[in-house]
C-alpha cells in the first residue's frame, strides 16, 4: 500500500500510522492509536518490575508461648499466601545462647508447621545471636492455608443463628403478654 493512502486512512479513522519494522523491505507500518500503545507498553514494563516477590520477616524468641507462636505462624502463612518469601529469625539474648538447641527446635517446629505453604531454601543457620532461615512459597495451587481464619467482614453462621433465636424469643414473649 502506498504511504499516502495509509496516512489518509489513518487520519479518517482518527488514528496514527506507526512504523513497526523500519528495517524490513518494504517497511511494515500499522494503523493504531499511538498514545494508547505507549501507555500499554509502559504498563507492561511496570508490571514486570513489580513481579519480584518481597521478603517479609517473622521474628521468634526461643521461649515463645504457644499462642504467640501460632499468631506468628498465622502471619507468616498470610505472607506466603500472597506469594512473598518469608525470613524466619529467632533471636537470642544473654544466657539463652548457651541453649541454642531450644532455638533450633522452635525454628524447626515453625518450618514443619508451614510445610503446607512453603519450602525452606536452606537449613536454619546460627549467625551471631540469630538463627535465620528463608522460606519460599509453594505454587499457588499447592498451598493449603491451615492457620488463617476467614475474612473479618464475613458473618459467622453462629451469629446469624443467635439473631434468629433472639427474634423467636421476642415473638414468644409478645404472645405470652397478649394472652
Amino acid at each position: 500500500m502506498d504511504t499516502k493512502e495509509a496516512l489518509s486512512i489513518a487520519q479518517e479513522a482518527g488514528l496514527d500510522l506507526v512504523e513497526v519494522a523500519g528495517n524490513a523491505r518494504p517497511p511494515v507500518c500499522r494503523i493504531m492509536d499511538f498514545g494508547k500503545y505507549v501507555y500499554e507498553q509502559q504498563k507492561k514494563a511496570k508490571d514486570s518490575k513489580g513481579s519480584s516477590s518481597k521478603t517479609k520477616e517473622v521474628k521468634f524468641r526461643p521461649r515463645v508461648d504457644v499462642h504467640d507462636f501460632m499468631t506468628k505462624l498465622r502471619r507468616a502463612e498470610q505472607f506466603l499466601d500472597k506469594g512473598n518469601k518469608v525470613k524466619l529469625t529467632l533471636s537470642f539474648r544473654g544466657r539463652e545462647m548457651a541453649h541454642t538447641e531450644i532455638g533450633y527446635d522452635t525454628i524447626g517446629r515453625a518450618i514443619k508447621d508451614l510445610d503446607h505453604m512453603a519450602t525452606a531454601d536452606n537449613t536454619p543457620r546460627l549467625v551471631g545471636r540469630n538463627i535465620n532461615v528463608m522460606l519460599s512459597p509453594l505454587p499457588a495451587n499447592k498451598r493449603k492455608p491451615k492457620y488463617s481464619t476467614h475474612a473479618p467482614d464475613e458473618p459467622e453462621p453462629e451469629e446469624l443463628d443467635d439473631e434468629e433465636d433472639d427474634e423467636d424469643e421476642d415473638s414468644d414473649e409478645e404472645e405470652a403478654k397478649s394472652e
